[in-house]
């Protein structure tokens, strides 16, 4: 039996951060990160940097200055493919293998901007569309719920009640509308997903990985979102160990305004 530690963050900007995987390497020694928004077109993705950090194995699918996602792993990655939703190629959904085969799904959901109106608002429309399909999908290959997958990322929407700062407050703000919800809670019964940070953090407990540039402090504020997600199948379940969310990273200069989600497993 081995410990395997996996990491999944919204980087926003991978070429501004990057020295940001190293101090988390440094800190953290995880076996694989799951980066999303790395804003970069793969010949200027920093590959050298990061594999000198010790991720000599990267599976990437990028663009010029949007979306982005990739994994970043110490040990050989194999099956590596993307996929792409809603007609779009826009470099949101990458998967590999590890060589424990544990199949990773790497996923960056559109955020939907600002108005939560699915015929007034195209992003919003695409964020459910996207939704729908990748939900259809897993359904389709129910074989997966026995294996061992594990879906992280970015998912733009903070399903449960105190997942979010104000419940109340929240639910006409996109990424806590009740329809993204539903989105949501259709994903992750597609294949009958396991919440393996959740596990850990009783629903009662207030749980956030993101916290908006616009607040002056926002640790004091603290009005956070847990949109960022990792999920096994019930082949993987009881081989997690333990779950946590990095809040520190958020307070280092100039971060994002994401804290990555790690979680260990016992292979």
């Amino acid at each position: 039996m081995k410990n395997l530690k996996i990491v999944t963050w919204n980087i926003n900007s991978v070429r501004l951060r990057v020295e940001f995987i190293k101090k988390l390497n440094e800190d953290e020694n995880p076996d694989i990160i799951c980066l999303q928004e790395c804003k970069a077109q793969e010949k200027d993705f920093p590959f050298d940097t990061i594999k000198s950090y010790g991720y000599e194995h990267i599976a990437y699918y990028g663009m010029k200055g949007y979306n982005g996602v990739a994994i970043l792993s110490k040990t050989p990655l194999k099956d590596i493919r993307t996929m792409d939703w809603v007609g779009r190629e826009d470099a949101r959904h990458i998967i590999a293998t590890t060589i424990d085969d544990i199949e990773i799904h790497n996923i960056y959901i559109p955020a939907g901007r600002d108005e939560p109106d699915y015929d007034a608002n195209p992003s919003f429309a695409h964020k459910l569309d996207f939704l729908d399909e990748i939900s259809d999908w897993f359904k389709k290959h129910q074989e997966l719920a026995d294996k061992k997958v594990l879906v992280c990322g970015d998912f733009n929407i903070a399903p449960l009640e105190n997942d979010v700062w104000s419940h109340k407050q929240l639910l006409k703000v996109i990424s806590h509308t009740p329809i993204e919800v539903e989105k949501l809670t259709n994903l992750y019964k597609s294949i009958n997903f396991y919440d393996a940070v959740r596990c850990f953090y009783p629903e009662t407990d207030k749980l956030y990985s993101w916290w908006s540039y616009r607040a002056r402090d926002w640790a004091k504020s603290n009005r956070g979102r847990r949109l960022d997600h990792l999920w096994v199948t019930q082949g993987l379940k009881d081989n997690v160990k333990s779950a946590q969310i990095l809040k520190d990273v958020r307070g280092w200069e100039r971060p994002s305004d994401h804290a990555p989600v790690v979680v260990e497993l016992e292979i």
